[in-house]
């Protein structure tokens, strides 16, 4: 399957865009620019390119669809979940909601994270009052992921945008992952998902020494289905888990990584967990030390913000976080930023951890146990 295939499918069975909508592409620049891998639609061979290309070829793939294509590209902003700048939101909301949001000072301290539930309350009638200048539609190509952050989370919300977020998107996604069965997708994300909503506590397990207790209470499980047609739907692509906000202050254990967002590790590291945050990063590996780093800079990057379960059978590849956290019968645990989806904590940060071969234990409200998984295998699809 070629990329421009894929992307047209993007468009059409994923996003569902009609002609007249407005969609937005966009990407960003990194500073340390990487290569990603891209189909070379005249021979069929990989060949390195980088995500900007991806971006643009959606852009023009686009135009053949809707005569309403916005296309932005802007320079990184270092991490995952922190908020993107000034010109994307202009792009996405209208420069009419900017100004007034900017205006009344609340715009800064939004894209700081610093903003108040009273603060975001004002932002949201502001937003609600004039949002016809808002695109349609979004396919987000960027390397830093924009899935939790609050523009994401306006767009879709408020202003009913769809929206396919992409990050670190490369194309051994295009025959792997993202050749999923759609349908059977969707059907086997949302079992598992009931199966979730029913329990108040989920116990994890790991071949490695991962051992933990995580919980769940009222949070609402969700499923990533891929289809993102209904007004508002958010997801990534490539599509296929099942996850929620723990309950902050409530999850403990250990979680042992053997891999990196990017890369397999040259030896473990151990995360200790107590009061749903980490207290303490273990091991030798370079890794650790950026990961101390990191959590060290702000409280709220250690809290446990996601337990998710992956449920793509097509996707295989572990050192792309994107795809790593689809793998079926996978969970991944991350850090920081949850306002997104239903947790509390607001942070310019959110990282995933992958894990393999999971067994997964959920505990209803009654005490009763059933296994959802045991050894990476689904015991209840």
């Amino acid at each position: 399957m070629k990329i421009r295939q894929v992307l047209k499918e993007i468009f059409t069975t994923n996003l569902g865009v009609g002609k007249g909508e407005r969609v937005l592409v966009f990407t960003d620049r990194p500073s340390d620019v990487g290569a990603t891998l891209v189909v070379a639609q005249s021979t069929g061979q990989v060949q390195d390119l980088p995500l900007q290309k991806i971006a643009e070829t959606a852009y023009e793939v686009g135009k053949d669809i809707t005569d309403k294509m916005e296309y932005c590209i802007y320079d990184e902003v270092g991490s995952h979940g922190v908020e993107p700048p000034y010109e994307l939101w202009v792009k996405a909301f209208g420069q009419g909601i900017v100004d007034r949001l900017k205006a009344e000072g609340m715009l800064d301290k939004i894209m700081q994270k610093k903003a108040d539930l009273s603060l975001l309350s004002c932002a949201e009638e502001i937003i609600s009052s004039d949002h016809k200048g808002a695109v349609d539609a979004v396919i987000a190509l960027s390397h830093y992921s924009t899935s939790h952050t609050r523009f994401r989370d306006f767009l879709t919300r408020i202003c009913g945008c769809r929206y396919a977020s992409m990050p670190m998107f490369d194309m051994k996604m295009v025959d792997g992952a993202m050749s999923v069965d759609w349908a059977a997708l969707e059907q086997r994300s949302n079992i598992i998902a009931d199966a979730v909503n029913k329990a108040v506590t989920v116990k994890i397990k790991t071949p490695n020494g991962t051992d933990m207790v995580i919980s769940k209470k009222e949070r609402v499980a969700l499923a990533d289905t891929g289809n993102m047609r209904a007004k508002g739907s958010f997801g990534n692509l490539p599509a296929g888990e099942v996850y929620f906000a723990p309950m902050e202050g409530e999850s403990f254990g250990v979680m042992v990584l053997d891999w990196a967002p990017s890369r397999k590790l040259l030896s473990p590291i151990k995360l200790v967990v107590r009061d749903g945050n980490v207290v303490e990063v273990i091991g030798d590996e370079e890794y650790a030390g950026v990961l101390k780093k990191k959590l060290t800079e702000r409280e709220e990057f250690s809290n446990i913000a996601e337990l998710g379960i992956g449920t793509n059978d097509k996707a295989v590849h572990p050192e792309n976080i994107l795809e790593a956290e689809k793998i079926a019968g996978t969970i991944h645990i991350a850090l920081g930023d949850n306002s997104s989806f239903g947790g509390v904590i607001k942070a310019p940060f959110h990282q995933d951890f992958i894990f393999f071969k999971p067994t997964v234990i959920l505990v209803d409200k009654d005490g009763g146990e059933s296994t959802l998984i045991k050894d990476g295998l689904f015991m209840q699809l």
